[in-house]
């Protein structure tokens, strides 16, 4: 069975910082681009930001810029994104996706994970 899996979410102050991987099973996803979207409370699913296969490549959500950081572990075939500055409105769902495309189009992307849950308490 070919997923995507998230780790690394959990319950953060407001200020505080964490650190989410996401990594294939049953098919690792050579030459695909890398993306982290989020679905916070009352909104739709949005992009966060996304890495070329390389690592060469990045694209962020405009304002996140500076506080997120994506990487790409390929010695563990994992892809990261490092959260800084967390605020109450960074809470939700994170969801890992992979699409053959440097994207930033939930649509381009088809597959995802299961999304690991990030609370910010202030």
């Amino acid at each position: 069975q070919v997923q995507l899996v998230e780790s690394g979410g959990g319950l953060v102050q407001a200020g505080g910082s964490l650190r989410l991987s996401c990594a294939p099973s049953g098919r690792a996803f050579s030459g695909y681009t890398w993306g982290w979207f989020r679905q916070t409370p009352g909104k739709e699913r949005e992009f966060v930001a996304a890495i070329s296969w390389s690592g060469g490549r990045t694209i962020y959500a405009d304002s996140l810029k500076g506080r997120f950081s994506i990487s790409r572990d390929n010695a563990k075939n994992t892809v990261n994104l490092q959260m800084n500055s967390l605020e109450p409105e960074d809470t939700g769902v994170y969801y890992c996706a992979v699409s053959p495309q440097m994207e930033v189009s939930s649509n381009a992307f088809g597959y995802w994970g299961q999304g690991t849950q990030v609370t910010v308490s202030s």
